[in-house]
């Protein structure tokens, strides 16, 4: 009962935003990036929730926890220091600088404008539509059964409810409604991971108890043969650190960004959110070495190791009623928060770059924000339907989305913001290097080894990209230095 209260208020509250931002929006600009003023509180916490979703609490962090027990707090301090630290000190100023100089909104503007190509603005529009939005159909899914197994929601029930409320909010408000209900969702994730692990540590005998527990119990479940080598450890810390540089939907985030004074500040902002938020996830997948044996794992009905139900079984038999529904919100809160970014991403694509870029470029003000929200509301319908009809195609885009989309834009943006001579030549042929070596090595390599196959994918790129530029013709002087203009 005190989870459904706590539903109420939180959805309620979503709502309530979504009308004061949409007083606030009244262009694009406003829409897509808030008209380039948010501070630096709401900035640093906007990146973090987007960066950790629900499959960080309910799918990653259980599978990763059994299966690397205390080797993976080594992602923690990736994530933490790679993923939050160097990301805002490396790329926010740049980045914030040269979309400005570049009058670009959205990552495929950026390249566009960086490189003078259309194609270039095509070809990533069409890439972020593909992989995204899949991705923001599986956040649906993934809430669908958490509503479905804690408030005894029927799982097509909880789709339509979650598409309404995600629906009005963003709709309505854009990116300042999105900031702002990060910023309280953030909150909510702080106070949820701290509890949770307090309580979780008390009863597994405090801290040192818990780390010795952890150790034998891990060598007691996962034979020496089978535990992963350091390759495979350095993998998941790189795909899942390095891996953010290259979403637009965290990249989006430094472009909105008030000014370059407020980057440290969030920076370190950030830097304390993502420690506590990462490192209580991996933990607590840690911990599931104390609370359960490899005969007591829940399975799925085909007779596997349900890795899904690991955290959320765990939860559900050792917190106390209150922190479970907080807990709940703090998932929910991760999970809106990613969503949202990914909706307005993903429908960015084609509503500003391919619409507005292309099909239409001298629509209004006016009918531009009418299109944005337009399309936003038709990509959630989507995302509805792809998670209610489970597509095996879909299914398929959905695992590949982070390193195919990682892997495709990481090299060609960042060398754009550093490098003089990279050309449109030398960024496309990394886009497509990224392209073929995460599809073909995802089914070449297989699924279980979809952190190398994601790693090898965004790295290949940044030697195709320097190589085939410095054998193509400079770009343009003009164009040069009005994107590196100080």
């Amino acid at each position: 009962m005190l989870s459904i209260i706590f539903l109420v208020l939180f959805l309620i509250l979503m709502i309530i935003i979504g009308i004061w931002g949409m007083k606030k929006t009244s262009t694009l600009n406003d829409f897509f990036l808030g008209n380039r003023s948010v501070g630096p509180w709401i900035s640093a916490i906007a990146y973090g929730t987007t960066y950790f979703s629900a499959v960080l609490f309910i799918g990653f962090a259980g599978k990763l926890g059994w299966g690397l027990g205390l080797n993976a707090l080594w992602i923690s301090l990736g994530n933490t220091l790679i993923g939050s630290l160097l990301a805002w000190l490396i790329l926010a100023k740049r980045t914030r600088t040269m979309t400005q100089n570049l009058n670009s909104m959205t990552m495929p503007e950026f390249l566009e404008a960086r490189y003078h190509s259309r194609l270039l603005k095509i070809f990533s529009a069409i890439l972020i539509f593909v992989f995204l939005l899949p991705y923001s159909a599986s956040v649906f899914k993934g809430l669908g059964h958490l509503f479905e197994a804690n408030f005894k929601i029927n799982y097509d029930i909880a789709l339509l409810i979650m598409i309404l409320i995600t629906g009005i909010y963003m709709v309505l408000g854009g990116y300042f409604a999105i900031t702002l209900n990060d910023f309280i969702q953030g909150i909510i994730m702080i106070i949820g991971a701290i509890l949770m692990v307090i309580i979780l540590v008390g009863k597994a005998g405090g801290l040192t108890e818990s780390l010795s527990t952890i150790i034998k119990e891990y060598n007691n479940h996962i034979p020496i043969e089978k535990q992963p080598n350091f390759l495979t450890i350095l993998c998941f810390v790189l795909m899942t650190s390095f891996g953010p540089w290259g979403l637009p939907q965290m990249v989006q985030k430094f472009y909105a960004i008030k000014n370059e004074s407020v980057i440290k500040k969030a920076a370190i902002i950030t830097t304390i959110f993502a420690f506590i938020v990462v490192f209580s996830a991996y933990w607590t997948g840690a911990m599931t070495h104390i609370f359960y044996t490899p005969s007591s794992l829940p399975l799925t009905e085909n007779g596997t190791v349900n890795y899904d139900a690991l955290i959320p079984n765990l939860l559900k038999n050792n917190l106390p009623d209150f922190l479970m529904a907080i807990i709940l919100l703090l998932i929910l809160s991760a999970s809106m928060s990613t969503l949202s970014s990914l909706v307005l991403v993903s429908s960015s694509s084609v509503a500003i770059d391919l619409y507005k870029g292309h099909i239409n470029p001298n629509i209004s003000k006016k009918n531009s924000l009418a299109m944005m929200r337009f399309l936003s509301a038709i990509f959630i319908v989507i995302s509805y339907f792809i998670a209610r009809f489970k597509i095996g195609i879909i299914v398929t885009l959905m695992s590949l989305s982070w390193g195919a989309v990682a892997g495709s834009l990481m090299a060609p943006y960042i060398y754009g913001l550093f490098w003089k001579r990279v050309t449109k030549e030398g960024a496309f042929a990394g886009m497509i290097t990224g392209l073929l070596l995460s599809v073909s090595l995802f089914f070449i390599m297989g699924e279980k080894n979809s952190s190398i196959s994601s790693v090898i994918a965004m790295a290949f790129p940044f030697i195709v990209v320097p190589v085939v530029s410095l054998l193509t013709k400079p770009p343009k002087k003009e164009i040069i230095d009005i994107a590196f203009k100080e």
